[in-house]
């Protein structure tokens, strides 16, 4: 039963509502990013690997909760656009991050095997939501056989993803501006490491919580202002609920953890991916790969777009390029802000 009734209330209200709740996601960012660089030290998991599968997941909480609950409440396209275009905004927030680190481009900085493992991972299981679309209307207990595997080709893809930190066949040259993954000498012991999770914990259910009413707030936004759910979801709901990733990321590369800080957007990307899945298994109306628009499939071929764009600034590693950050960072901008300004002109 639901505790409030959205649908009362005012358009300004609803969007004051709106607001709080995203201002509650970006604050809570700031405090687990130094969280998180301390357990992928004192846990031995390294910046990369915890950024991607717990800083990733933790800060998509908030958007895993606007996916499903839309889903659940027969949102479809608010769903995926969320899903979606919070993958894309999140790569934007990278570029931002790249204006924020000054000794050298992040691309440069920042380039591992493990990041571009997780790039190429993001890239082919964003593909996956395509195939589902385009192939024959199936599922089964209401579940399509895409989604099942969404989530095998994600937990295979992390799994190398690991093996390439325990045994690497391939390093990126070192340089006088590369920032590598050391560990801090200093720990606190196993009373300090189950605090760092029991905090880790609470702010990832506080941001779980806002989430849910940025989703409920805003399908209210869609419904009264005659905005389409793919704007709404690609991103009003998408900016909103990818806040905290916004914050961690350059909160973590001004304490110096750039790995973590690509790491954590590249890697929770993928994961994000997985939110439609998990939208999936929420909509009863059948199979939300078929619920897809062609505006859906216009953000996500935008997503795949800026995550070759980032790859290719990762491996092609300029030191300095043009306004003060990396030339691929700068056409990252240029895409998103071209493609969504495209969108809303198409209504």
């Amino acid at each position: 039963m639901e505790l409030v009734s959205w649908g009362s209330l005012s358009l300004s209200l609803v969007a004051v509502i709106f607001g709080v709740a995203a201002l509650l996601v970006a604050v809570v960012g700031t405090d687990m990013t130094r969280t998180a660089d301390r357990l992928a030290d004192e846990t031995g998991l390294g910046e990369a690997l915890f950024g991607a599968i717990l800083l990733g997941s933790a800060t998509s909480i908030a958007g895993i909760t606007t996916s499903v609950t839309a889903a659940v409440n027969a949102l479809p396209s608010l769903a995926i656009s969320n899903a979606i275009g919070g993958i894309a905004a999140q790569t934007v927030f990278l570029a931002v991050a790249d204006i924020a680190y000054r000794p050298a481009n992040l691309e440069h900085a920042a380039a591992s095997v493990e990041n571009l493992l997780q790039g190429a991972l993001l890239s082919t299981i964003l593909a996956i939501p395509l195939l589902a679309m385009a192939g024959p209307n199936l599922a089964l207990f209401g579940i399509h056989p895409g989604s099942v595997l969404l989530v095998g080709a994600y937990l295979f893809g992390m799994h190398l993803v690991a093996e390439a930190r325990s045994t690497p066949y391939w390093m990126a040259r070192q340089t006088e501006e590369t920032h590598p993954d050391v560990p801090d000498d200093q720990t606190g012991g196993s009373s300090s490491l189950l605090r760092l999770w029991g905090r880790f914990a609470v702010l990832a259910l506080i941001v779980g919580a806002a989430g849910y009413v940025i989703a409920k707030t805003g399908g209210q936004v869609a419904a009264r202002t005659g905005l389409s759910e793919s704007i709404v979801g690609g991103v009003f709901t998408a900016v909103s609920t990818s806040l905290p990733e916004l914050v961690t990321s350059v909160a973590a590369v001004r304490r110096g953890a750039l790995t973590l800080a690509v790491g954590g957007i590249i890697g929770g990307n993928s994961f994000d991916v997985l939110f439609v899945a998990f939208s999936d298994v929420g909509y009863r109306a059948g199979s939300i790969y078929h619920a897809m628009t062609d505006q859906q499939v216009f953000i996500i071929a935008l997503t795949l777009l800026l995550t070759g764009t980032l790859l290719m600034g990762l491996l092609r590693r300029e030191r300095w390029g043009m306004f003060g950050i990396g030339f691929e960072s700068f056409l990252v901008l240029v895409l998103y802000f071209g493609a969504f300004g495209l969108l809303f002109m198409g209504g």
